[in-house]
Formats: C-alpha cells, structure tokens, sequence
C-alpha cells in the first residue's frame, strides 16, 4: 500500500484512537493527530494504551481547530494526503443543555451520523442522499457541516468524501455511553434505565458497530471511495437496548436490574431508532471484519478486565 500521510482530528477521542490504531497496524502511513483534548479525550490515554506516542510514524498536537493554527504547528504538519475530520463534540445530552459548543466545534465536517436523518420508523432505513431532519443540536450540527462541506466542494472543488456512521462501541468508551454505562451499572447492582416508548413495554433501538470495524470502512473507502460521494457504514443488525443490556449481563455474569423509562416525551430530542441503508457499501464488496456478537463479548470482557475505564465521570 503507497505510504501516505493521514491528518486525523479527533484523533485522541473514542473512535478516532481506533482509527490511528487500525492504520498503524494495517498500513505505512505517517500520521498526524490534532486534538483538543477536551473531557472525552482523557489526554493521552487512549494513545499511550497501545503505545502510538511511542511511534515515529505519529504526531500529536494539542490544538483547537475551530481556532486559527499558529504557523508553528503548520510548519509541523508540513503536506498531507488525507484529511480524516473526526473532532466532534457528541453527546446528545450534552448538545440540548450547550448547544453552542456543538455547532461550533462540528462545522468542519465529513465524518457525519446516521442522526442527521432524524428518527427512522419501523422498516425504513434511509441511503445516502436522503432528505435531513434532525431533531437535536448534535445532529442538526452535524447536518449544517455535511452541507458545508458539499458547498466547499462545488465552490472550491475540495476533494471530499463524506462518511455516515451509526452507533459505536468498543473498548475505552467514555462511561457516559451507554454500552460502558451498562457494564458498570451491572458490576455494581445498579438498576439500567432502558430508553423505551411511551408504552414503557418496547425499548429503543440502535444499529451497533464496533469503532474498530468503522476504522477498517474509513481506510476501505480511502482506498476505493468516489470522490464526491457519501457513504453508509452501518451496523451489522438492529438490537433493542434491553436486549442489548440482558446480553452485557449475560456475558457479565451478572443479572440484570432495569427499569423502562419514556425519556422522550420528557426530553424532546432523544430518538428511538435510526437506521441507515448499507447497500451501497455492500455493492462494493465491504464486509464487517468482526461481527456484532464478537464484538460486542470482547468489548465487554475487556472493559471489565480493565475497570478504570469505567472511572471517567
């Protein structure tokens, strides 16, 4: 594989530390992270657990993109091949309390969400160019930057690829996740709130995937991606949130203490299902390199080996 270099920001966040490790480990590219290590980073954590510090093929800045970069940190950078745009605040609930620093922080955008599409009824799942209808800041930021970057494209002819992404898991999740959230809850006896319908009967769904299984579509698509297209990488399949926290139970050991709760008739902006259309991806010849079910017992017999993680709130 032609040796490249890859500027990644974000890179020291939950799924961008995925990203550098996959590259690391599958290609010859020097990379660049810019990150500005803000409470989801944990620092240098994330970096340090799989020696990248160490590297001679990685960089790392502390910088806040949504300022000005100094001519220093320019010079540092030197040319780059790819940008991988990955900064992003992300946590919903955070967005509806302070939703300046979301549309701030995701304006410069290509690395995008299944939640730009809104809430998806049952058996629909949306393609790529589908209308948007966010629902809460987060994602509606997310939507702003996606027509940003297209406007960038027409206007200046930028070379972009923009990338939807569903729900992501895998081990070093910040705690306020729901799937790390679940595990500790379960080790401590804690009751699990189970995001459901108004009923209180269904729970809400997601489309999981493991961070490391989107780092394996991001190179997938660096390699045979058309410029000027967007792309799904979707979950493998769909898992209620009660069935998702009975199996971290069941692999835990553990029994499961829940309640079903109806946060969205109190907390407009809490979707229960999204879902994404991953024929596109699937007419290229991607597969997921590990399905759901391993994925998923790994990510949690490795947080549970590795409880401080659990700690970051």
């Amino acid at each position: 594989m032609k040796n490249k270099t890859v500027l990644i920001t974000g890179g020291c966040g939950f799924i961008g530390h995925h990203l550098v490790e996959h590259l690391l480990r599958k290609t010859n590219w020097e990379i660049i992270v810019l990150d500005k290590l803000s409470y989801a980073s944990m620092g240098y954590e994330r970096l340090r657990s799989f020696d990248a510090l160490d590297s001679p093929r990685v960089k790392v800045f502390s910088t806040d993109i949504t300022l000005p970069i100094t001519e220093g940190v320019r010079k540092e950078i030197g040319d780059v091949d790819v940008v991988v745009h990955m900064a992003a605040e992300s946590h919903v609930e955070n967005s509806i309390i302070n939703p300046r620093e979301f549309f701030k922080n995701n304006m410069f955008f290509y690395f995008s969400t299944d939640e730009v599409y809104g809430s998806a009824p049952d058996d629909v799942a949306y393609g790529e160019w589908d209308r948007h209808r966010p629902t809460n800041p987060y994602s509606a930021s997310k939507s702003a930057a996606e027509q940003i970057c297209i406007s960038y494209e027409n206007t200046y002819k930028l070379p972009l690829m923009s990338i939807n992404v569903m729900n992501a898991f895998g081990a070093r999740q910040h705690v306020e996740k729901y799937i790390p959230m679940v595990i500790k809850k379960v080790l401590n006896n804690e009751k699990v709130m189970v995001h459901s319908y108004p009923d209180k009967k269904r729970a809400g769904s997601r489309f999981y995937i493991h961070a490391r299984n989107i780092a394996a579509a991001v190179l997938f698509l660096l390699e045979k991606g058309e410029i000027g297209e967007k792309y799904n990488v979707v979950g493998e399949k769909e898992v209620d949130n009660l069935e998702l926290a009975k199996s971290i139970a069941d692999i835990i050991g553990k029994p499961l203490k829940y309640e079903m709760v109806d946060f969205h008739s109190d907390r407009p902006g809490h979707d229960l299902r999204y879902s994404l259309s991953g024929e596109k991806m699937k007419e290229m010849g991607w597969e997921l390199p590990v399905n759901f079910e391993d994925s998923m017992r790994d990510t949690v017999r490795w947080t549970v080996e590795n409880p401080e993680w659990l700690e970051t709130l």
